[in-house]
């Protein structure tokens, strides 16, 4: 069974990472899609979407990780050995070439599978051919009735409208028959209902094709309206994986229920389970497993909220203002401390009293992402701390370079319009509004995210500057743990044992004892010896025997009667040199043998006359 579910996934992400100047704009991302499926990456501009579908489709490379395509890698492979087709934000029709041709031009440069032959060697070989013009003009053909452009063939592509040009692309990438096709944002150009009109064909196209469809966007409507399932992303990570339903409904934190859809998300404390407690109100609910009065996010739909008398689970409010949206109304309306949206279909007058009511299983209870903000680092002099690469005065009499762990609370962060006003700078990333006031998430020029409760609105990407009270710094010292020190200790010692060449011949535990590695070694040694056979070693002597062999070679070629006058003085000269501690009574006997050996090492060839031949110099020596 296993084996059969994992044939199911058609594309796989193992931990990519993709890495631009040494920012990371992917992280980590893992994920699955099944065959067939219509997936949806959903985020914010910047937060990775584009670049994980380009390195699903082979422009982009990962910075580290592995994408495999039905089981097998793809990762190095290019984007036209890939099955899929990419149909890009901008079109990137060509301009040049009317519809027709636009859609044809893949199909002209693709080779399909013809004949199967043998060679000379009676090997199998599968042949190619291209496409014949008669089935160009079907599949086109039948990719413009599909897109509703059939008598737009012979158009140019210039003079079609953005919708229409759309429907080109899309028409372009699904004639190809792709197993997987990517849209990047495709409808962002079109107008409401024109695009509104396209995520309907869309599916349509996608139920008729029955082939996998992968979608960006950063419209939550479209995510929604058209995915089996989506991917949240933010600053290159991944929030939640899950259906439309399950986003909406059981947002996994605070930035999903805020991005997908409208939602009140208000600050509680779990008192117990099935009670929570928001501004001093206790609600009923279905959640548990929380801590005893633990902080908490509460997620509650507009929608959830109705207006009406009931004798529990239910808060007085005023009402603020009252619009008409079509099929509703929104109404914004003061709740105690807290500021609610409320979607009802009947008007109320503002500055009216009216009673909320709220179901206990429409309050959805989250862990908060983070209580206090906490930064470990050191101290720079007595009452001086570094804070992100700021010089921050505080209250602790600690020495220069004492290592300690700074915290600081949400409210007690201060942020400044203009950036030179702050110790240290940092750019908003996220801003969310929870009832009574605005929780931000200021990012720092190294990186670290500051959580700021603020009473002001701030905007994505503001520049800012930080500022944190001398009082509102709680400074504490921390100690590295011994233990850990240990560790790297024990790792060094078993790297010589790694690496150690006679310990390396055989795959033992490294906590093997020393008398044991010396025993296996010892049989290792000794292992050959008694696995060769007797008659190895009666076989030596037989090599020895060409020894003898030697001596009627040294009598054919005595050195006195082949060699000139000349050379055997060189000879004699040599073998002075080489028998210097002989005796002079055994110099005749030494240099007889030697005078025999070295005419056949010398290049005795090189000291003859050469006008003369051979046999010339032989007979006047004999002479």
């Amino acid at each position: 069974m296993r084996n059969e579910e994992k044939k199911d996934y058609i594309i796989e992400l193992k931990n990519v990472t993709k890495t631009y100047d040494g920012k990371d704009a992917v992280k980590n991302a893992s994920f699955n899609i099944k065959r067939g499926e219509f997936v949806t990456f959903l985020g914010p501009s910047g937060c990775g979407k584009t670049t994980t579908l380009r390195m699903i489709a082979g422009f982009e490379n990962p910075t580290s990780g592995t994408i495999l395509f039905e089981g097998k890698d793809i990762t190095n492979i290019p984007p036209y050995q890939r099955k899929i087709n990419t149909v890009f934000q901008k079109y990137a029709l060509f301009p040049h070439l009317n519809v027709f041709k636009n859609i044809a031009f893949g199909l002209k440069l693709k080779a399909v599978p013809d004949n199967v032959k043998y060679n000379k060697k009676g090997e199998r070989v599968q042949t190619f051919r291209k496409y014949t013009k008669a089935e160009i003009k079907e599949k086109v053909n039948a990719a413009l009735k599909m897109v509703d452009l059939e008598d737009y063939g012979h158009r140019s592509v210039t003079s079609l409208s953005g919708g229409q040009q759309q429907r080109v692309a899309i028409a372009r990438a699904i004639v190809n028959e792709p197993e997987v096709l990517l849209l990047d944002e495709p409808l962002g150009a079109l107008d409401l209902k024109m695009r509104k009109d396209m995520q309907l064909e869309l599916m349509n196209m996608h139920n008729t094709l029955g082939i996998t469809f992968i979608y960006v966007t950063h419209d939550q409507e479209e995510a929604l309206t058209m995915s089996d399932k989506i991917i949240v992303m933010r600053d290159g990570l991944i929030q939640q994986i899950a259906t439309p339903k399950t986003i909406y409904d059981e947002p996994a934190n605070a930035f999903v229920a805020d991005f997908i859809g409208e939602s009140n998300i208000l600050s509680g404390t779990m008192v117990e389970d099935l009670k929570v407690d928001i501004s001093g109100t206790i609600f009923e609910c279905v959640d548990k497993g929380f801590k005893k009065n633990e902080p908490v996010d509460v997620i509650i739909r507009p929608e959830d909220i109705q207006i009406k008398n009931a004798k529990e689970n239910t808060v007085s409010a005023r009402v603020i203002s009252c619009v008409f949206k079509g099929d509703h109304y929104l109404i914004t309306v003061q709740a105690g401390e807290n500021e609610l949206v409320v979607h009802n279909t009947q008007y109320f007058e503002p500055e009216s009293e009216i009673t909320l009511y709220i179901k206990p299983f429409d309050f959805h209870i989250m862990n908060k992402a983070r209580i206090i903000n906490t930064i470990e680092t050191y101290m720079i002099s007595e009452n001086v701390v570094d804070i992100c690469g700021g010089h921050f005065d505080c209250n602790s009499t600690l020495d220069a370079g004492t290592l300690v762990t700074a915290t600081v609370d949400f409210d007690d962060v201060e942020i400044t319009d203009d950036p030179e006003d702050g110790v240290i700078e940092g750019t908003v990333v996220s801003s969310i509004y929870k009832g009574s006031y605005y929780q931000c998430i200021v990012k720092t020029d190294d990186n670290y995210d500051f959580f700021v409760d603020t009473d002001y609105e701030w905007l994505k990407g503001d520049r800012v500057g930080i500022n944190i009270p001398q009082d509102k710094i709680i400074i504490e010292q921390r100690y590295e743990e011994e233990k850990k020190e240990e560790e790297p200790v024990v790792v060094e010692e078993t790297i010589p044992m790694e690496e150690d060449p006679a310990a390396a011949n055989y795959e033992a535990p490294v906590k093997r004892s020393l008398e044991d590695a010396a025993e296996m070694m010892e049989q290792e040694r000794y292992a050959p010896v008694e696995e060769a056979p007797v008659e190895d070693k009666v076989e030596e002597p037989i090599v020895a025997e060409e020894a003898p062999v030697e001596e009627p070679i040294q009598e054919e070629t005595p050195a006195p009667k082949k060699t000139p006058a000349k050379k055997a003085k060189v000879a004699e000269e040599k073998v002075v040199e080489d028998t210097k501690d002989t005796s002079n009574t055994d110099s005749a006997e030494k240099t007889d043998k030697p005078a025999a050996k070295k005419p056949a090492k010398k290049p005795v060839t090189f000291e003859r006359d050469p006008g003369k031949p051979r046999n010339s110099q032989n007979k006047s020596t004999k002479k």
